[in-house]
């Protein structure tokens, strides 16, 4: 499986928001999407999985990409007086897949017959990725996956995605944490302003940490008495 993005635009009336954006995610390996607050991080991500008309152009070998996309969103939505059990069964049933046997495969060990309003943040985003993991899917984006989330559910995500990654998904994620994307990611994009800045490999993971570093601190803590 392998999606190939060409040209791909957005605007937001008169401001771009994604400018000629080209991307090839082949299946097998997982991407890792950095950049600043505002950069067109999740835009990026909502126009791959058709909720935001675009420019350009999205393909894939043998049918439409949002057939066979997990999405897990920033904030994943969920209607108040729904279960986790509910939720769950809606999902599956959306694409077609019996729900099976929800106790068994409930590997973040969700109270699943509470209501999702009694839900913290970081449960309501394991409830959904749980979701995405029971469907057929073949691609993921992860909107900052391990945002909320305790210790012990960052490390079973992160199994999760090289699990995935070993049987052929493409892999998208997205995160501010950057030693989780140094543990998972084979590439990394880096998106400035809409564009695509540059694009990094394995090898040179540790001189992007330093430089994203060397960017985000300077000299911005020298007035502080923290020595």
């Amino acid at each position: 499986m392998n999606v190939q993005v060409r040209q791909l635009t957005k605007s937001f009336g008169v401001n771009p928001v994604l400018a000629g954006i080209d991307l090839d995610f082949v299946g097998g390996h997982v991407y890792g999407i950095v950049g600043q607050n505002g950069a067109g991080k999740t835009t990026l991500f909502n126009c791959l999985a058709g909720l935001e008309a675009h420019g350009g152009t999205v393909t894939t070998e043998g049918g439409r990409l949002k057939d066979r996309l997990g999405f897990l969103q920033t904030e994943p939505f969920m209607l108040s007086r729904m279960t986790g059990r509910e939720y769950l069964r809606l999902c599956c049933k959306a694409r077609g897949v019996p729900d099976g046997d929800l106790d068994a495969r409930n590997v973040f060990d969700l109270p699943l017959d509470r209501y999702a309003q009694q839900y913290s943040t970081g449960m309501k985003k394991k409830l959904a990725l749980q979701a995405i993991l029971l469907q057929p899917n073949d691609v993921f984006i992860l909107d900052e996956p391990y945002n909320g989330v305790d210790i012990h559910s960052a490390l079973l995500i992160t199994e999760i995605i090289h699990r995935l990654r070993a049987s052929g998904k493409v892999i998208l994620i997205s995160s501010h944490i950057f030693s989780t994307l140094k543990d998972t990611c084979d590439v990394i994009h880096v998106l400035d302003s809409g564009k695509m800045a540059k694009t990094v490999e394995k090898a040179d993971f540790n001189r992007l940490e330093q430089a994203m570093t060397d960017f985000a601190v300077g000299n911005k803590l020298d007035a502080l008495p923290l020595g």
